[in-house]
């Protein structure tokens, strides 16, 4: 899928889904050997730095009202994820969607796909 936005500052992410810039894969084995590019998309387990973040899991409001009608004051709230911007994710293949955004190559993915997470606090 290609988006016809410029700015990527204007994608907003929903829920707990999580925007990755895949990390370009290796075209070489250890042994020198060259590998096609349909091997490196077709690992099981990639990484890519994490680009944007979804608010999280949604929480049930508290309040018992069964008046639908009735207008809401409070807004939703959410369970944050683990994930930062600026993260180095290890996810699952094929939970991702592929999404071209400038003839560049991103991933969504939900938060249940992430593996592991490398942060360089300082």
């Amino acid at each position: 899928m290609e988006l016809p936005v410029k700015e990527i500052s204007k994608i907003i992410i929903v829920g707990d889904r999580i925007l990755i810039k895949p990390l370009s894969a290796t075209d070489r084995t250890k042994s020198g050997l060259y590998l096609p590019p349909t091997v490196a998309e077709e690992e099981v387990i990639q990484s890519g730095y994490i680009v944007n973040v979804g608010p999280g899991y949604p929480i049930p409001s508290a309040d018992e009202e069964t008046d639908f009608w009735k207008e809401k004051k409070e807004k939703a709230k959410y369970i944050p994820l683990q994930a930062n911007v600026g993260d180095l994710a290890v996810y699952l293949r094929k939970y991702a969607y592929e999404v071209i955004f400038n003839e560049e190559k991103y991933f969504i993915i939900p938060n249940s796909a992430v593996l592991m997470l490398y942060r360089d606090e300082f």
